[in-house]
């Protein structure tokens, strides 16, 4: 039986699942999103030249935010779609034309498998990825469209990058649409034991705030991204322990934006 990642006879790559959903239990306000779930390569690309030491490490992914991610979508009623291929194949938190998007360098590693792409498998992983992800995530956002109020997308960030250490231990990010960030984080939880900055370790213009700004934004519907630091995900009881920080605490926001009265 051949690989669901094998060549086609037609000689066309079949890239395999680009994007997962998980369901909601019942009519969701929030849909959580997180587009560097994995770090699957399709067999027919060679791994891109990388060795499975890179193919481990973050920049192939976001280790331990697809947990995260489902913990809130469970612990939320929240539906979730996330990715199905690695962001060195296509970054679905990236337009078409956007450098990084299909990168031949990744920090201090070069990615061979990127470095010579022709227009047409450009154009393939555009079309086998990156529009399967943005019209699964619509197809979401239409289905609940009567109850959803808000997005957020999940990410994890190394420690060390480029050799300097980051204290950082979540952030906080916004695009065009800064109301739900600014509130999280005026809302920020006096007992929380995270370093938690706003925009850091990036912003806006190191250009994150895509998924945000192209499917959250045009609706109205508030949204957030949020980093977490990828030391403090790598096991289970910690992606556990970081979304019962999270749930109640945008949960908090959101009924706060609502003008509801909160119960310190």
């Amino acid at each position: 039986m051949e690989s669901p990642d094998s060549l086609s006879p037609a000689g066309h790559l079949d890239f395999g699942p680009a994007v997962h959903t998980l369901e909601p239990t019942g009519k969701p306000s929030v849909i959580v999103v997180c587009e560097h779930a994995t770090h699957r390569i399709p067999g027919g690309l060679e791994d891109l030249g990388l060795s499975p030491m890179a193919l481990r490490s973050h920049i192939a992914w976001d280790p331990g935010a697809l947990p995260v991610a489902q913990a809130i979508a469970r612990r939320m009623s929240a539906t979730l779609v996330y990715g199905g291929v690695s962001r060195l194949v296509y970054d679905c938190n990236r337009p078409p034309e956007a450098s990084d998007a299909m990168p031949s360098q990744s920090e201090h590693f070069a990615i061979p498998g990127n470095a010579s792409l022709s227009e047409s498998e450009r154009k393939a992983r555009v079309d086998k990825i990156y529009r399967p992800f943005c019209a699964e995530l619509e197809t979401m956002l239409d289905r609940y469209r009567d109850t959803l109020e808000l997005m957020v997308t999940i990410h994890s960030f190394t420690p060390v990058y480029r050799g300097q250490n980051r204290s950082v231990e979540l952030g906080l990010l916004h695009g065009e649409d800064d109301r739900f960030a600014l509130k999280m984080l005026e809302n920020t939880p006096s007992d929380l034991p995270l370093v938690t900055r706003l925009n850091e370790p990036y912003s806006a213009l190191d250009g994150v705030a895509h998924t945000l700004d192209c499917h959250a934004a045009p609706r109205g519907l508030l949204n957030v991204m949020i980093e977490i630091r990828n030391d403090l995900v790598e096991t289970p009881e910690q992606q556990q322990a970081i979304a019962n920080d999270l749930v109640p605490w945008i949960d908090k926001t959101l009924s706060v934006l609502r003008g509801e009265d909160v119960v310190q």
